[in-house]
């Protein structure tokens, strides 16, 4: 057990547990070197003691460290201290989708859709690299305060996938986002990764499960065989754009699906468009089922009847049968002496096959070796200390910035130095890139769109935060956008992927009521060019309100406007008037 002040591997001190889970428990931890919080998440006891397992999470681990995406929680290391496997991951103050539901029901058509962007913005980046998630599901996705979502759990859900489908407590969570092709125990693809996107979307939506059943094989079975739940039977005024993605995502045959994330992305960002108003239904081009079910149940018929006619055929010869064994005693004791031959030969069998597949893998099984350390060999130097002990290179290295290792020399290998490892196991060697780290200025009083400008053409990631001004100081010697304070001291040097926080004064920003307060269209888009705000209008047709009368907006009136957000707001048009063209005023001309 993980104790208050503990510090794991001389690093990482824990300040408190945030969650427990049948994987792993989840630390809140100060990270003494670099100096920030960061969550740690220690493999549960008996998983840890799994040898396949752990091998399986250090490796996908170690693959999701190398993905950085603002959508991502972002994994900064990954060890082992005293039997206790961890990694450490991006410490994020946000809730989990799960919780969101459960507070709101469901949520609107804009806020699922910015929602689903965000995410499939992520994975579009894992799945560029070929990481596949296997468990998107509302518990491994985060929200934060500002609308930013953040992906979590890359790597774990890779290895938990091994072990997962005979825990029927860890699957029961899972199994209602489980891909067709997963549940019927093939592999999982890219696209596995998008019909649970395709799932997580409708629960969003409706705020209940397309799929339900008393325990994972009944619903595993539905995922597999019955249709997809129309969305506007719960939502019947939907723009069918949106109904058409959803399908899309959750086609059983992965053919008709998206190929991968970023596909699904570019789809999303036209969704709300007028100009798919009224799209029509889609329509797959491949079958959704490989089989035939009517052609199964045949053959299942047949199958019995033939069996009933062998028992009947067995029946009426029992009694000849009786009679000449009678007649044929000796014929009989043959037969027993045959039989015994046989057992005799099939025993033998057993043996030498026991023998070949389990005794002599056993016997000529690989040797293992330590991983060496040869972190500052040159490539050359270290495939030839690699090669030495039996193992295999890989033919690609990767690239990473380090301060203490010269350029072009190796600074580590995955598996790390000192792991165990069979004869040849592939090793992947990592080159310095050299000291490629940037030197933070002092940014206050400067305009914090520049700045962030600067610092992410960099490979920097920005952050950028609102701070309440002091009550004893005047507003008044504020201004908007100038930034007051940063994260990281000037001087400090920051590597290619590292964040720093800006900080710009809170001075009452927050939605306006663009409906009680009727803005027009060019108010409120003046609003969202002021702010860096993504506008998006959705024009609706109704005889309610006079055309360009704002009717809806996706951000509350009150709340905190935050730059980069997105923003929709519904605009009232008459029916039947695709011949009347707004001006810039919000009036018609």
């Amino acid at each position: 057990m993980i104790m208050k002040g503990q510090k794991i591997s001389d690093r990482y001190q824990i300040i408190k547990s945030i969650g427990e889970g049948g994987m792993a428990n989840v630390y809140l931890a100060y990270d003494t070197i670099l100096d920030r919080n960061v969550a740690v998440k220690v493999l549960r006891g008996d998983l840890a003691t799994d040898e396949k397992f752990v091998r399986r999470f250090q490796r996908e681990a170690l693959s999701a460290s190398s993905l950085s995406n603002p959508n991502i929680v972002e994994v900064y290391d990954v060890g082992e201290d005293n039997g206790e496997y961890y990694i450490v991951m991006e410490y994020v103050e946000g809730k989990h989708l799960k919780n969101l539901l459960k507070k709101r029901g469901k949520l609107t058509v804009p806020e699922v859709v910015d929602i689903v962007l965000q995410i499939t913005n992520g994975l579009s980046v894992a799945h560029d690299s070929y990481i596949i998630h296997r468990d998107i599901k509302p518990q491994n996705i985060l929200i934060l305060d500002n609308g930013l979502i953040k992906i979590t759990d890359f790597g774990i859900a890779v290895a938990m996938n091994a072990t997962q489908l005979t825990q029927t407590n860890s699957v029961m969570g899972s199994v209602h986002y489980l891909p067709p092709e997963q549940a019927s125990g093939k592999g999982a693809t890219l696209q596995s990764d998008i019909y649970s996107i395709g799932i997580l979307m409708y629960e969003l939506l409706t705020g209940k499960l397309p799929f339900k059943g008393d325990n994972a094989v009944e619903i595993a079975l539905k995922h597999l065989k019955e249709p997809m739940p129309s969305i506007r039977d719960e939502i019947p005024d939907i723009p069918q754009s949106v109904e058409n993605i959803i399908l899309k995502a959750t086609a059983k045959n992965p053919k008709n699906r998206y190929a991968d994330a970023r596909e699904m992305h570019e789809d999303l960002k036209t969704c709300l468009d007028e100009s798919r108003a009224n799209e029509l239904k889609i329509t797959f081009k491949y079958p959704e089922h490989d089989y035939d079910d009517t052609k199964l149940l045949k053959t299942v018929k047949e199958k019995e009847k033939t069996e009933k006619k062998s028992e009947v055929k067995k029946e009426s010869k029992d009694g000849e049968d009786t009679i000449a064994k009678r007649v044929n005693k000796s014929e009989s004791k043959s037969q027993n002496k045959i039989i015994i031959i046989l057992a005799s030969i099939f025993v033998g069998l057993v043996v030498i096959i026991t023998t070949i597949f389990v005794l002599i893998p056993y016997i000529t099984s690989s040797r293992q070796e330590a991983v060496p350390d040869v972190s500052g060999y040159t490539v050359s130097e270290a495939i030839n200390a690699l090669q030495d002990l039996g193992f295999v290179v890989a033919d690609d290295q990767r690239s990473e910035a380090s301060e203490t290792v010269a350029e072009g020399l190796v600074t580590r290998t995955s598996p790390a130095a000192g792991s165990i490892r069979k004869e040849g196991t592939e090793i992947i060697l990592y080159v310095s890139l050299g000291d490629v780290t940037v030197e933070i200025e002092d940014y206050t009083g400067e305009n914090y769109n520049e700045v962030k400008g600067r610092l992410e053409a960099l490979n920097l990631i920005v952050y950028v935060e609102s701070r309440k001004i002091p009550e004893e100081d005047d507003p008044n010697d504020y201004e908007e956008g100038i930034i007051i304070d940063q994260s990281v001291e000037p001087g400090e040097r920051l590597s290619e992927g590292d964040s720093i926080t800006i900080y710009i004064p809170e001075l009452n920003n927050q939605y306006p009521d663009f409906v009680v307060d009727e803005y027009t269209i060019a108010e409120v888009e003046e609003f969202a060019e002021d702010y860096n705000i993504t506008l998006s209008i959705v024009y609706e047709e109704t005889d309610e309100y006079e055309p360009g009368t704002i009717i809806r907006q996706s951000r509350a009136a009150g709340t905190t406007v935050v730059s980069g957000a997105r923003l929709t707001i519904t605009v009232a048009s008459a029916p039947n008037s695709d011949d009347e063209i707004l001006d810039d005023s919000g009036g018609l001309e």
